[in-house]
């Protein structure tokens, strides 16, 4: 009998121990503008079951802007952030917040600057010190953009928060913001029907191509304590990447995401998401973004060597 018991103790402990080996960790992700090409990954990840595969479960809530998502990471109320501007990043570890960048999430961006048909202006060579220009949130990459916008033109502007992209397209067609941000394939189909006219592209702009504008953040308190549950965040999210631009389901998928047409879906894709805009273990230009960091007074000089290590968790570090 007492071997019996003993056996049977054996066999539940490795009952209990296998299925502890697959449970579902939970994460709770915040993606910055919903309806974006490379804010689906996560809901089109987790519908096709890629996270499921590496036994992890997605708790998705949308921001309306970067500076919104850095928040809900130093809050604690998110576990991971998807797309905040590297700057605001900066800025928020330079003051102590519990963060780390686990990832690049865009080296350039698919963001384009638009007008009201009837606008005056034509390129951003015509934008003034009257005129008002949109950016989402504080610390966020549409600011940084923004900022870059003016500068490589020459030109000034009176810059507005307006929050995420369907907002922004209101305050612009209302009249309350001369030139606004967008992302497609928001705007598109207004610009097909003769409504706005594109006036720049924001990869046009050298100092944007070139830099990992935005980046993948995690709380600093939960990465330590649950690294392994990040690695396996990290290879799923680079699978279902994979997937996107592999797959041929894929741009119905992204379709039936943002409510467009499959040939918006991949007009989307090919056009203003080239893959090579996603790496995920990369952080181009940090020598640069720290300069604009310090000229837009986000961290008052650069951060060191030793912080940045402590900032940088990208895949394969930790």
């Amino acid at each position: 009998m007492r071997t019996m018991n003993a056996c049977l103790a054996a066999a539940s402990l490795s009952s209990m121990l296998v299925m502890s080996a697959h449970a579902t960790d939970r994460l709770t992700v915040a993606v910055g503008q919903p309806g974006l090409w490379d804010s689906s990954f996560g809901e089109i990840g987790q519908k096709i079951g890629i996270f499921k595969k590496y036994d992890l479960e997605l708790q998705l809530f949308y921001t309306s802007g970067g500076g919104e998502t850095l928040q809900a990471i130093i809050s604690g109320s998110a576990n991971i952030g998807v797309s905040p501007g590297t700057l605001g990043v900066f800025g928020a570890f330079a003051k102590g917040a519990p963060i780390r960048i686990i990832a690049g999430e865009a080296t350039g961006t698919a963001e384009y600057y638009f007008v009201k048909a009837s606008s005056p202006i034509k390129t951003p060579k015509d934008i003034t010190a009257a005129n008002t220009l949109a950016y989402s949130t504080a610390g966020s990459g549409t600011f940084l953009t923004a900022q870059r916008l003016l500068k490589e033109h020459n030109v000034q502007a009176r810059l507005v928060a307006t929050g995420n992209v369907p907002a922004t397209f209101t305050s612009v067609m209302s009249g309350q913001v001369d030139v606004g941000f967008s992302t497609p394939p928001f705007g598109l189909e207004a610009q097909e029907k003769g409504e706005i006219r594109i006036i720049s592209l924001a990869n046009d702009l050298e100092s944007v191509r070139t830099q990992t504008v935005r980046v993948t953040i995690a709380n600093a308190t939960d990465l330590a304590r649950r690294p392994d549950v990040y690695k396996r965040f990290i290879k799923a999210y680079q699978e279902t990447i994979d997937w996107m631009y592999s797959d041929p389901k894929a741009p119905s998928m992204f379709a039936e995401y943002a409510k467009i047409t499959p040939q918006m879906a991949q007009l989307v894709r090919d056009k203003f998401y080239p893959k090579s805009m996603l790496q995920l273990d990369k952080i181009h230009g940090i020598p640069e973004m720290m300069q604009d960091a310090i000229a837009l007074k986000f961290i008052p000089q650069p951060l060191t060597q030793q912080q940045l290590d402590e900032l940088l968790k990208l895949p394969g570090s930790y």
